[in-house]
């Protein structure tokens, strides 16, 4: 990881840090943490993308496919979660904005719960466009 990534992070955790020690300030510090996932995710994906393809050893993706890091967002919060690498088609792939998470629980002699991860073309959860033929090829935890 280089320097501006490694100070990204702690400039992210302090303001979490802070924000965190501020009595009743959990709503202030959810906005920090939604805000430094996007934050990171807007100006280093390219380089978490290249780590990720290095990790999985997806070196020659081929002329037609490519790769993407996008935030992911919790449905009906709206809020960045996390991020995701997509993969698909470069046309595809150069569409999806997003990644949106939706769980669900079902009961079937025990509880199954899941979650679903749907490449969408759009960063806010109101204008929901799913783009076919693009999936999640890895998760990034983004600690903050």
């Amino acid at each position: 990881m280089n320097t501006r990534v490694k100070t990204l992070f702690i400039v992210a955790a302090i303001i979490v840090s802070l924000t965190s020690a501020v009595s009743y300030g959990s709503l202030i510090g959810d906005v920090a943490k939604v805000g430094g996932v996007g934050l990171i995710v807007s100006k280093f994906g390219g380089q978490i993308n290249s780590f990720v393809n290095k990790l999985t050893a997806n070196k020659n993706v081929g002329m037609q496919q490519a790769t993407k890091v996008v935030p992911i967002i919790s449905f009906g919060g709206g809020g960045y979660i996390g991020a995701a690498q997509v993969m698909g088609t470069k046309a595809n792939v150069a569409k999806c904005k997003a990644v949106v998470q939706i769980e669900g629980n079902a009961l079937f002699g025990k509880n199954i719960r899941a979650k679903a991860l749907v490449p969408v073309g759009s960063k806010t959860t109101s204008k929901i466009k799913r783009i076919y033929g693009v999936g999640v090829s890895a998760i990034i935890d983004v600690r903050i």
